[in-house]
């Protein structure tokens, strides 16, 4: 009885020290997609705005993603720049910007995209966000309504890179959608998509009318600056 007690537990050390590998990566930089910010001063760097892209009038427009690819679930280490192809497709499909759009993949690339890994976390805290976009379940559930992708599920994002990137530009291209046409809050419409991206559409529309970021959206936005002349050159546009 001991014996098999002391097989049990020993069973349990990897599972244990996996967790806490993730815990102490993931403990860095968690995005919420929706959680509010506690206040925080608002002196950041500012992307260039851009221009607006149209936007689609139907999401059946968008072409049906691709089988997840099996490079997804063993090519280490991640870098967003090798799927440039990808946000500049789903950029056009959605009509954001695709400058934006990297940019965003390169803030959410904090930790190790590997599908294995993103699972056992999840079994930790399942509340984890999935997929290189870092996508929580409700927000990608609402995402895919009436899109075509409707009928893929939440846990196939890890596998499917270019899912996860899809989701992303329609989320962006959402947020867009829900914003004033005018705003007086001192934001390019690039910055406040990156904080709706980070906090969720509610704590967006307050930033635009001028409620303060707190820390960890006020870091978001220093990251999307850092990360964008890079997600320009990842693009081919400098």
């Amino acid at each position: 009885m001991a014996d098999a007690r002391a097989s049990r537990r020993r069973r349990w050390i990897p599972v244990v020290v996996l967790a806490l590998a993730l815990y102490v990566i993931v403990r860095a930089a968690n995005t919420s997609q929706g959680d509010p910010s506690a206040p925080a001063p608002t002196d950041i760097p500012t992307p260039t705005p851009t221009t607006d892209a149209a936007t689609p009038s139907k999401a059946s427009s968008v072409t049906s993603s691709p089988a997840p690819s099996p490079s997804a679930t063993t090519f280490s280490p991640y870098d967003p720049a090798d799927y440039a192809p990808q946000v500049r497709s789903r950029a056009r499909q959605t009509g954001v910007d695709a400058r934006l759009l990297m940019a965003i993949l390169y803030n959410e690339a904090y930790k190790p995209h590997v599908p294995s890994l993103e699972r056992a976390w999840q079994k930790v805290k399942p509340d984890a966000a999935f997929g290189i976009a870092n996508m929580h379940r409700a927000t990608f559930d609402e995402v895919k309504k009436g899109r075509d992708f409707a009928h893929r599920g939440w846990e196939e994002l890890p596998d499917d890179r270019d899912l996860a990137i899809e989701a992303e530009a329609w989320y962006l291209h959402d947020l867009a959608a829900a914003l004033p046409t005018t705003w007086a809050a001192p934001y390019a419409k690039d910055e406040l998509l990156a904080l709706g991206y980070n906090t969720g559409a509610g704590n967006m529309l307050a930033f635009a009318r001028g409620v303060t970021p707190g820390g960890q959206a006020q870091s978001y936005l220093e990251k999307l600056g850092a990360n964008w002349a890079k997600a320009a050159r990842a693009l081919g546009e400098g």
